[in-house]
């Protein structure tokens, strides 16, 4: 009973194995990190969204440096003594028409474009931000699927092996020469391969959904990272990308230029205290003291009791805020190039070319104990115990080429450029 549950469930996971090697095999679209990034800028939605705010940031820029509308007002009669409507004939009745315009002075318009143009660049700070968030995501998604690419290899070598093994043992078994412990054994070794593959299968699904979504591409397509792994000694400076990391980083770049536009609406805030002039002409037909008369108006409100004290405060207290910010901004810029700095040294002493020559080893070694098991030269628990330490061996070495990518991409996103060329 138990070897029939056994061969049921071996046929289930090789079928739901099997559909989706085909499936990866018929509709695989191979693509390079090169080639990926091209994809990511000409496609990302999210990109294309926040273009746009820069675009409309641009806008009020443009709205700033225009001037204010004159304004344009008319008094008239509407009936005269005779009961007459709007009758303005032989001079009578009444017309007067005013003409103003406002100007601006302390330079509040200059100081209005300024905090406009200051918002032009927060914006593209933020969308430089983004790139490099969803560029990083998009680096770790094509990274982890050839990582687990490369994993599901090892687990279709094991399982291939496993099988042509439990063959042989079953059909040995048949005739008397093994026990049925040891088939059992073998046969939930198998298994145990099999789930786990399935396993892999589905952390690459969950992968391959969000890079489809950040590149905009075919759902029914396997998307195949061609990366070609290979371990390089480069010599980087932490201070030097530091002072990079300033010059590139999206998110500091941002609290800059909000401490920057913080400033000039202290400036704008200040400079609105001061009133605005209107001049004018005015043109009264009959009710002045003299008919037809033209006169220059000038006004401007007295600041007396409104100074606009609280925006002043406001803004004051908004910039004194904005500069902790950066501050601790600055901060976690140093410790993330710092750390990344760190992570990609010891990432890189992991994957030395003596321990890669060890690794590559175990393949002979491997051949050689399963052979050993058949003509009965090793025990099967001996035989087991190498097939598990090869499988973790091999995982291992995988996981380091992994997080040494990672690494890669970690030091780019700390210091938001392209310091180390993604493999």
């Amino acid at each position: 009973m138990l070897t029939k549950y056994y061969k049921v469930s071996a046929l289930l996971v090789l079928g739901l194995i099997t559909g989706h090697a085909a499936s990866a095999q018929t509709d695989t679209l191979k693509i390079s990190t090169q080639e990926a990034e091209k994809l990511f800028l000409t496609n990302n939605l999210q990109l294309i969204a926040q273009k746009y705010n820069v675009d409309a940031a641009q806008a009020l820029v443009k709205q700033a440096k225009l001037w204010d509308n004159p304004t344009l007002s008319t008094d008239q009669n509407i009936t005269d003594a005779n009961k007459k409507f709007f009758n303005h004939s032989n001079g009578t009745g009444q017309i007067m028409v005013q003409l103003s315009q406002v100007f601006k002075i302390a330079g509040k318009r200059g100081k209005e474009v300024q905090v406009a143009q200051d918002g032009v660049q927060i914006q593209q700070a933020q969308f430089n931000d983004l790139m490099r968030n969803l560029r990083y995501n998009l680096l770790l998604d094509l990274s982890q699927i050839a990582n687990l690419v490369d994993q599901r290899k090892v687990y279709e070598v094991e399982i291939a092996s496993a099988t042509n093994m439990v063959k042989a043992i079953d059909k040995s078994y048949q005739n008397g020469n093994n026990s049925l412990k040891d088939l059992v054994r073998l046969k939930a070794l198998l298994f145990g391969l099999q789930n786990d593959l399935v396993e892999i299968d589905r952390q690459i699904n969950d992968l391959q959904s969000e890079l489809k979504t950040l590149l905009v591409t075919d759902q029914s397509k396997f998307l195949s990272p061609q990366i070609t792994f290979s371990v390089r000694d480069t010599v980087i400076n932490t201070t030097d990308l530091i002072a990079q990391a300033k010059a590139n980083r999206g998110d500091y770049l941002a609290n800059r230029y909000l401490l920057d536009q913080s400033n000039h609406n202290l400036a704008l805030q200040k400079a609105m205290a001061v009133p605005d002039i209107t001049i004018g002409s005015t043109y009264d037909q009959n009710s002045s003291y003299a008919r037809n008369y033209v006169g220059l108006e000038i006004s401007l409100p007295l600041p007396l009791l409104n100074r606009n004290q609280g925006n002043i405060k406001n803004a004051r207290l908004a910039a004194q805020s904005q500069e902790y910010i950066l501050k601790n901004s600055e901060i976690q810029l140093n410790n993330d190039v710092y750390t990344a700095v760190q992570q990609y040294k010891l990432s890189q002493q992991m994957l030395g070319r003596q321990e890669t020559d060890f690794y590559d080893k175990y393949d002979q070694i491997y051949r050689g104990m399963a052979k050993a098991y058949q003509i009965k030269q090793i025990s099967l628990q001996e035989f087991i115990d190498f097939f598990d330490s090869y499988r973790e061996t091999k995982l291992k070495i995988l996981q380091q080429q992994l997080n040494l990518q990672k690494a890669i991409a970690d030091l780019n996103l700390a210091v938001g450029a392209t310091v180390i060329t993604p493999l």
